[in-house]
């Protein structure tokens, strides 16, 4: 039976002019429409939140959302016809829907540029300030800093180097801040910058750390590098000083670790220790909520998000700048198509032009990565009915209440000096804006989502505001406001005042849901690659590699003394190690990942058929241009999928990335690799972090029940999967014998793979060494699986170390050896890292951290590597800094990976 419904009842249209309406639940194909004394019938199933037009739309005619346009007809749509474009048709064909699709497209993203009328402009009033004031209890910092609403401890690595230990400082610490009540927490910021020489986002890196140092919400700063970094605490320090940033009304201290880890560890714990009677004596006082700097984010929005929640951003951000505070919008690349609207009330044409100039530079960047801006909407934001970029911004652009002024047009990461409604550069990747508006100021975030983002900051809290009711009660546990009731009937009014009520509330102390639930995240806008198109075409179509292995020369040593590995051996299956894994699709499901493997190891879940369960964290699967940035990724991803170390793997998807499941079984699907062994868990969809822990917990078990006997096997040198690593010089001896422990391996069949941007290759005591040409080329890409043993070269458009092991590890290696020439470096997850060195300033400065001091007579050397290779196989040996939890994970984006 045909169903009929009111309009009212299924579907909204967010202002009268519009010719198409956004339906509220999911309507069949057939459904029939009461709208305006006429009757629409719909020709295929519309998703809740996709569109259908309610007015007859020509070729060539613009397609209206807010009244503005989102895309142009190109055959005839009438009155009931489900409206889709070329992107969201390709999502949902890669998504298994159990009804069908329109054949074909009947509209596409074209929209004409916006203009700005110069010469025509006049400034807009500011809204009229409100004579009394509010106040909130806030912990004040001197004038320059502002108040904060948080009192926190920050550890602060200055760039990727030094994540991994500021991490491992705040576990150690964790327990210290309890007996003090007027401190919030010891907290890591960790994130992927600074890594590699001459990074093209120096400047803003070096910005957004200065403003993470005297946020108001910090109490006290540890900032830590190893003073060999490209860029330094002294480039930080000096950054500050230069530029009048208030450092000496922080209590900070910057450290360059010069010893062993351990010994750095308990440098660091004594400072923070000797801080926290200081950090406790700052109390909250009453004060003025002008001090309130509040960011504007969305993610995992939907077409709800422009009707409901962002709407009530900008309601709070109105009230909040009457009252003398400051509110800043951020994401350039979600504004593009909205310029329109953004720009009907500015403070100056200074402003508005700064705002375009923005914008421009924006695209211009993205175009040298063969990328556009306008290609920013990920999977999910499709999925829930947001067709492209311009129906995206469209409503994005709502954390602006109409009546609202845009007063300042900044840089990412600049100071908000005074207070109004700021707009700040940023790409739209979530947590990449939030880190500017954190360098900016800012000491609360407001974070709208249509499909229940659980974004959190380490130091700041995020109040985070669903559009809907139903997607509100499925992810209660994890989201502060349900937008939802203005859909409902509630008027705007109303919940404004209730939610701005809570905003003070939190300001003063009352702790967020994010921060009950006790995760966060930091990513600063990643580096990008070129800085101009010069190199465009050629990147856009390289050489593939082969996939063969590469011919080196016969082994013509004497016969060594032999050496035998046990490993696993089970149902075909061959490794050294068997591992749980879960595998996040994107930077927001990383942390929850975390959380439930740390869960899992402490239960002792499966001990007699895992070794341990691992999360691979990394920032990658929201906000990257796509093409070969994202088939990389999918790449080492399947790479990590089917390593042999892999006994059990799970993937866990936030739910609204590019990279969810369903686009990594499909990209399985396209690589001949079996999906249905794997386990699929989504954060959003599975009803937020406890249900979805419940879930993978759940399926682990069943993997384990049905889990055949493991046997043991001894194997040879052709057992062994060896990646090597070098960081640093490498001396003639150290080049020999890795030169004759490749040839040992392979010549007895086993596999060796050497990035290409290892030193090894280019020095005469390793390459003349090993092979038989002297033009070698990489026979695999980044993080590829290998298929045929021998010696490979791995691809490695990275300068990054953690990115070129990240990507060595996903080749299937089962034990990686580095050669290391200037300090012992991060290890991996679970592939595990011998770390070796022979220089005798090494050996005096570090050798608590190496597994493998060579020293002696160098023909020793490769056997005694070999032994140490045993001992790691065969568990009676781990290597050190893996145990003191110097481990991190990264995926590089390639030559032309650029945030969007």
């Amino acid at each position: 039976m045909t169903a009929a419904y009111r309009f009212e009842d299924v579907a909204r249209l967010p202002l009268p002019g519009d010719n198409c309406a956004i339906a509220t639940r999911q309507l069949e194909a057939g459904t029939v429409i009461h709208y305006e004394n006429r009757i629409l019938t719909l020709n295929y199933t519309v998703m809740e939140g996709h569109r259908f037009a309610v007015k007859a739309i020509a070729p060539g005619e613009q397609l209206l959302s807010w009244e503005l346009p989102y895309g142009t007809a190109v055959q005839a749509i009438q009155p009931g016809h489900y409206v889709i474009n070329e992107a969201v048709l390709g999502e949902l064909r890669v998504r298994q829907l159990p009804f069908a699709l329109p054949g074909e497209i009947n509209f596409t993203d074209q929209v004409h540029p916006y203009v700005f009328d110069e010469a025509g402009f006049q400034p807009a009033p500011a809204s009229p300030a409100y004579t009394a004031t509010r106040t909130f209890m806030g912990y004040r910092r001197s004038e320059a800093r502002g108040v904060g609403t948080r009192n926190y401890v920050v550890l602060l690595g200055t760039t990727s180097r030094t994540g991994s230990y500021v991490k491992q400082l705040a576990a150690r610490l964790q327990g210290e801040a309890k007996d003090y009540a007027n401190i919030d927490g010891i907290v890591p910021v960790a994130h992927t910058e600074g890594g590699t020489a001459n990074p093209n986002n120096l400047d803003l890196l070096v910005r957004t750390l200065a403003g993470f140092i005297v946020n108001p919400n910090v109490g006290a700063v540890l900032v830590v590098d190893y003073g060999i970094e490209p860029v330094t605490n002294e480039m930080v320090r000096t950054y500050l000083r230069d530029h009048s940033y208030p450092i000496d009304e922080v209590l900070h201290k910057f450290i360059s670790l010069q010893g062993g880890f351990e010994e750095s560890l308990a440098e660091g714990e004594a400072i923070v220790r000797e801080w926290l009677p200081a950090v406790h004596a700052m109390h909250r006082t009453p004060e003025s909520i002008s001090h309130l700097k509040i960011g504007l984010q969305c993610g995992g929005s939907d077409a709800f998000s422009g009707i409901s929640a962002n709407p009530l951003l900008g309601w709070i951000s109105e009230e909040l700048v009457r009252y003398g505070g400051s509110a800043s919008l951020a994401e350039t690349d979600e504004l593009i198509g909205a310029e329109p609207y953004v720009l009907s009330k500015v403070s100056s044409v200074e402003t508005a032009r700064k705002f375009l100039e923005l914008v421009d530079r924006f695209k211009e960047r993205t175009s040298w990565h063969g990328a556009s801006a306008e290609g920013n909407p990920s999977g999910g934001n499709k999925y829930r009915g947001l067709y492209n970029i311009y129906l995206k911004s469209i409503g994005a652009a709502r954390k602006k209440d109409p009546v609202t002024r845009l007063d300042y047009a900044t840089e990412y990461g600049e100071l908000m000096k005074d207070g109004g409604y700021y707009f700040m550069d940023s790409p739209g990747n979530d947590l990449e804006s939030i880190a500017g508006q954190i360098a900016a100021g800012c000491n609360l975030i407001f974070f709208t989502t249509g499909n229940g983002s659980i974004t959190n900051f380490p130091y700041v809290p995020t109040v985070k505001v669903v559009t809907t009711t139903q997607r509100f009660q499925l992810l209660s546990e994890d989201m502060d406001v349900n937008a939802g009731t203005y859909l409902e009937g509630t008027p705007m009014d109303e919940l404004g005042e209730e939610v701005f009520e809570r905003t003070i509330r939190i300001a003063s102390g009352e702790r967020s849901v994010g921060e009950k639930a006790g995760h966060a995240q930091v990513q600063i806008w990643r580096n990008w690659r070129q800085h101009d198109a010069s190199r465009l075409e050629e990147l856009l179509h390289p050489p593939v590699p082969a996939g063969v292995p590469i011919d080196i020369q016969p082994d013509t040593e004497a016969a060594a003394p032999p050496i035998q590995f046990n490993i696993f051996r089970q149902q075909g299956r061959q490794a050294s190690d068997n591992i749980g894994l879960i595998l996040p699709t994107s930077l927001c499901a990383g942390q929850v990942a975390h959380m439930i493997v740390q869960r899992l190891n402490k239960q002792g879940a499966g001990q007699s058929e895992l070794s341990r369960y691992v999360a691979l964290a990394h920032t990658e699967g929201c906000g990257n241009s796509g093409g070969q940035a994202e088939q990389l990724y999918a790449r080492t991803m399947i790479g990590y999928i089917t390593h042999p170390m892999v006994k059990h793997c799970l993937l866990l998807e936030h739910g609204c990335e590019k990279t969810h499941n369903d686009y990594m079984r499909h990209q399985m699907e396209e690589m001949g690799v079996d999906a249905s062994r794997l386990g699929y868990a989504s954060i959003q969809l599975d009803g937020g972090i406890t249900k979805v822990m419940q879930k993978v917990e759940a399926w682990f078990a069943g993997q384990l029940a049905a889990a055949g006997t493991m046997e043991k096997a001894a194997v040879g040198p052709e057992g062994l999967r060896i990646g090597i690593v070098s960081d640093g010089a490498i001396s003639d001896h150290a080049g020999e014998q890795l030169a004759k422990l490749t040839k040992r391996v392979v010549g007895a069949g086993g596999l060796v793979v050497v990035p290409e941007n290892s030193g090894l290759l280019s020095v005469d005591s390793y390459g003349p060494h090993v092979f038989t040409s002297a033009n070698v080329q990489p026979s695999i890409a980044y993080g590829e699986h290998v298929r045929h043993s021998g010696f490979h070269i791995m691809e490695a458009p990275t300068g990054h170390w953690v990115e070129t092991v990240t990507g060595l590890a996903a080749t299937g290696v089962e034990l990686l050896i580095a050669l290391v020439g200037h300090r012992p470096m991060q290890t991996h997850p679970f592939v595990p890292m011998l770390q070796i060195a022979s220089e005798p300033l090494m050996l005096h400065n570090y050798g608590h951290d190496l597994d493998l001091p060579l020293m002696g007579d160098p023909n020793a050397w490769t056997h005694q590597i070999l032994e140490r290779c045993k001992q790691i196989i065969e568990h009676t040996y781990t290597p050190r800094l893996y145990e003191r939890g110097n481990v991190d994970f990264q995926l590089t984006r390639g030559y032309l990976g650029v945030s969007l």
